[in-house]
């Protein structure tokens, strides 16, 4: 009956040791949001100038989120909205970059 006596870990969406963690869930958050925004946008040539910006500002996010996260679920979703993020900010790069069109 050993099994009776572990704690239930998978209860929590992202907290898998038990505790919260608002920070490190609100990271991830903005990351997928930004890099789910930055994957969309990047499919337009002429949004070139949202999804850079918001690519790079989800990268930065989801670097930091990686680096102060906890638990193995909070860096599966910050590594999706990174590479979704990194998708749509070198797409918006090459397609006229940060500044395309607004200078020169």
């Amino acid at each position: 009956m050993a099994q009776a006596m572990r704690p239930n870990t998978a209860g929590g969406l992202f907290a898998t040791d038990g505790r919260p963690h608002p920070l490190q869930d609100a990271l991830l958050a903005v990351t997928l949001v930004l890099g789910v925004t930055a994957f969309i946008t990047a499919m337009f040539d002429s949004l070139h100038l949202v999804s850079s910006w918001t690519g790079l500002v989800g990268i930065f996010t989801g670097a930091y989120g990686q680096w102060i996260s906890v638990t193995t679920r909070e860096r599966f979703g910050l590594i999706l909205g990174l590479g979704a993020s990194a998708f749509g900010f070198f797409l918006g790069m090459s397609n006229g970059g940060l500044f395309g069109g607004l200078i020169g």
